[in-house]
C-alpha cells in the first residue's frame, strides 16, 4: 500500500472512530479533589450479577486535549458485551511549561503516575459502592495507546523500584492485561518519534529522562507474572507494530511471555471503534482474561 493509501486509511478510521457520540456513564465517583480524579461507571447490559471488571485507561498522548469521553463508546461497548466498566481519568499535560516542541506538552510528572496508582487502589472500594454487580475478583485491565502503556505500567508497580512512591508490595490483583496498540517501549517509542515526541515530554529534561524511565517504561519493568495480552494494528501509523514488538521482545528475554495479536490491515483507531471488527476481537481477548 502506497504512504498516501495508508494515511487515506488511517483518516477514515479515525474518523468512523470519532464519530459516535459520548455514552454517558450510569455512574460516577471521585478518587481525590483535583477534577480529573474521577471514575466512570458502565453496569453490565446483561443485568448479570458477578460480572468481571474492566478497567479501561484512555490514551490520547497523555496530553489534555483527549480525555475519557472518547472511550465512552468503547466503554458501553464493553458493558453490552456483559463486563463491568471502570473508566479512569487522570491529570495529563497542559498545565505545566512545554519542555520541548510547539504542541501540548504530554503528560505530567509526577500526576500522571500520582492518579493510575491512586485510580487502582480505590477501586474495588469504588466497585462495591458504585457497581455491586461486579466480581472484584475478577479484573482485568485495558488501554489504548498512552492508556495502554498506563495499563501495563500499573500491572508493573511490584516491580519497581525500591523507594519509587507508587511501589506496591505485592503483585496487584489482576486477573490479566489488554493493551491496545500500547506505547510499551520507551527506546524504540523515542526513536520512532510517537505521537511527536510525547515519551520525551512526558519524561521531561534529558538529565531526569534515564531516571525516570526506569520508573515509567513498562519495557524496563519486566517480568511481572501477570497475564499479558497486546493487540496491535499491523498498519498502525500512530503507535507503529514495531514498539509493541519491541516490547515483547524484551518480555521474553526477560523471561515473561506476552501475547501479541497482530491485526492485518488495521490501524490504530479500530481497536476502540466499536463498529469495527477489530473491537470484538479486543472483547474477546478481554473475555479469555476475565472468564
Amino acid at each position: 500500500m502506497s504512504d498516501s493509501a495508508a494515511r487515506d486509511r488511517d483518516a477514515a478510521e479515525t474518523e468512523s472512530a470519532f464519530s459516535h457520540p459520548p455514552v454517558a456513564p450510569d455512574a460516577s465517583a471521585a478518587y481525590g479533589h483535583h477534577p480529573d480524579q474521577l471514575i466512570d461507571f458502565y453496569t453490565p447490559r446483561d443485568g448479570r450479577s458477578g460480572a468481571p471488571v474492566v478497567v479501561v485507561l484512555h490514551g490520547g498522548a497523555w496530553r489534555a486535549q483527549y480525555d475519557r469521553q472518547h472511550v465512552s463508546p468503547f466503554a458501553h461497548f464493553l458493558a453490552r458485551r456483559g463486563f463491568a466498566v471502570a473508566s479512569v481519568e487522570y491529570r495529563r499535560g497542559g498545565e505545566i511549561p512545554q519542555q520541548r516542541g510547539d504542541g501540548p506538552v504530554a503528560g505530567r510528572w509526577p500526576e500522571t503516575f500520582d492518579d493510575i496508582a491512586a485510580a487502582m487502589d480505590a477501586l474495588p472500594e469504588l466497585l462495591v459502592r458504585e457497581l455491586p454487580e461486579a466480581d472484584v475478583r475478577r479484573i482485568v485491565l485495558t488501554g489504548h495507546s498512552a492508556g495502554g502503556h498506563l495499563a501495563l505500567w500499573a500491572a508493573a508497580r511490584h516491580v519497581l523500584p525500591e523507594g519509587a512512591p507508587w511501589r506496591l508490595p505485592v503483585p496487584p490483583p489482576l486477573r490479566g492485561v489488554v493493551a491496545l496498540a500500547p506505547i510499551a517501549d520507551f527506546t524504540k517509542a523515542v526513536e520512532l518519534d510517537v505521537c511527536s515526541g510525547a515519551v520525551g515530554q512526558f519524561l521531561g529534561r534529558e538529565e531526569d529522562f534515564e531516571e525516570r524511565a526506569r520508573h515509567a517504561d513498562p519495557a524496563v519493568l519486566l517480568p511481572t507474572g501477570i497475564a499479558t495480552v497486546v493487540v496491535q494494528g499491523a498498519t498502525d501509523l500512530v503507535v507503529p507494530r514495531a514498539v509493541s514488538e519491541a516490547f515483547v521482545d524484551t518480555a521474553a528475554r526477560a523471561g515473561e511471555t506476552v501475547g501479541l495479536t497482530l491485526l492485518p490491515e488495521v490501524g490504530h483507531f479500530p481497536l476502540i471503534d466499536p463498529s469495527s471488527d477489530a473491537c470484538a476481537v479486543v472483547a474477546e481477548e478481554i473475555a479469555q482474561l476475565a472468564w
